[in-house]
């Protein structure tokens, strides 16, 4: 491309955008609008996910052996468990340790009531490995594969809690598809509308070009640089308005609900940025584009 040719091209997109000035604004808008329900569903959806995750983090596999086993059988077996890909760590109790934990959860100061135990620990074939995996739903191939392992006795699992955390994962996905789906169509809709009405206002003008020569692209090239100029300005004003909401929001939150600290951890925005940024620019000047090209191809035949 010329270097004439692509200064034209500039400056007929910027005219384009003030000469239509109230569709402009109203592009602006509808992609602002659309963006910004989609970054804060965004938000909203990967607080719901991290809370779903330490949730899921928390629940484990409980293996144990059969009476009389070695040490060295039950860390072979340990490290058997740990290349399984879908295990993210286990820990290990020894049958000693699970009693201490008991007399504290039972007996508390009463050390009269443990000191009957003294030199007898109804725990002591209890030793186990609390195994937690990085994707719930993979609990029932798990379980079946340690119960092929020599030396287990027994694996206890949580087969409700990981249906439950496995729907509601397979749930949101759906859902967050769908309504990225919706907004990205709607947004494509209203900019090609407004790229329309700027083609008709120039139909006489864009007709003459083309009767002196001028080709396809060369009377695109503006309203396609109008469509991302109008994405891009779409997409950065939510950002910005977002950003100050959700700090705000959560500065709100745990000040008014001070017993959700520790309990329920949100992301830091600069975390959730890293992400939404790029994508949110990228799909801003993405639907522009789009939204300009269906409409040029579809009316510049003069």
């Amino acid at each position: 491309m010329k270097i004439s040719t692509l200064f034209y091209t500039i400056k007929q997109g910027f005219i384009n955008i003030f000469r239509n000035k109230w569709f402009s604004l109203a592009s602006i808008a509808t992609i602002g609008a659309c963006l910004f329900l989609f970054g804060l569903f965004y938000s909203v959806l990967m607080n719901f996910q991290n809370i779903v995750k330490t949730a899921q983090e928390g629940v484990c596999v409980t293996v144990l052996f059969d009476e009389g086993i070695s040490q060295e059988r039950i860390e072979e077996i340990g490290a058997l468990i740990d290349k399984r890909p879908e295990v993210s760590k286990i820990e290990f109790e020894s049958g000693d340790e699970a009693w201490e934990k008991m007399k504290q959860e039972y007996f508390g100061d009463d050390s009269e009531a443990a000191d009957g135990f003294k030199d007898d620990n109804p725990l002591a074939n209890s030793s186990n490995y609390r195994v937690y995996m990085n994707n719930i739903e993979k609990q029932s191939e798990l379980v079946a594969y340690i119960k092929t392992l020599d030396n287990v006795r027994e694996v206890n699992q949580s087969e409700q809690a990981a249906k439950t955390l496995g729907s509601i994962n397979r749930i949101v996905s759906y859902v967050s598809v769908a309504v990225i789906v919706i907004l990205l169509l709607i947004a494509v809709f209203l900019i090609s509308n407004t790229i329309s009405v700027g083609i008709t206002v120039r139909k006489d003008e864009i007709g003459i070009m083309k009767y002196i020569g001028a080709t396809d692209s060369f009377v695109r090239a503006p309203f396609l640089l109008e469509g991302m100029i109008l994405g891009l300005i779409g997409a950065g004003i939510p950002l910005i308005i977002l950003y100050f909401c959700y700090n705000n929001v959560v500065t709100y939150v745990y000040t008014k609900f001070s017993v959700l600290l520790g309990v329920v951890d949100f992301i830091p925005v600069g975390q959730i940025y890293q992400t939404l940024v790029p994508v949110a620019l990228a799909l801003g000047i993405g639907i522009g584009l789009v939204g300009s090209f269906i409409t040029t191809r579809k009316h510049l035949k003069v």
